[in-house]
């Protein structure tokens, strides 16, 4: 088994919540794919990251965590890219 880790922001870069929808949304697919997951959603952690011009940024996010049979490269990556999407 493969443990899979991802962060997903609570906020939009205007500091918009994102709507509850879209955590469902993440929490019914991969439940439906994998079996389960775990999101850790009641404590939020927060990051913090150096931008482009070298500001401090901060956001609140959510860590979700899959226990996967094997690891998937490519489901994965296209996986990532559907989140952006989702969560800008």
């Amino acid at each position: 088994m493969v443990l899979i880790q991802f962060l997903l922001p609570l906020q939009d870069a205007q500091g918009t919540p994102f709507a509850s929808e879209l955590f469902k949304r993440v929490r019914e697919e991969l439940t439906a794919r994998f079996g389960g997951v775990t999101a850790y959603a009641h404590a939020p952690a927060r990051g913090a990251w150096l931008n482009s011009a070298g500001s401090l940024e901060v956001d609140e996010v959510v860590l979700v965590e899959v226990m996967v049979p094997s690891l998937n490269p490519a489901w994965w990556s296209a996986y990532k890219t559907q989140l952006k999407q989702l969560f800008s």
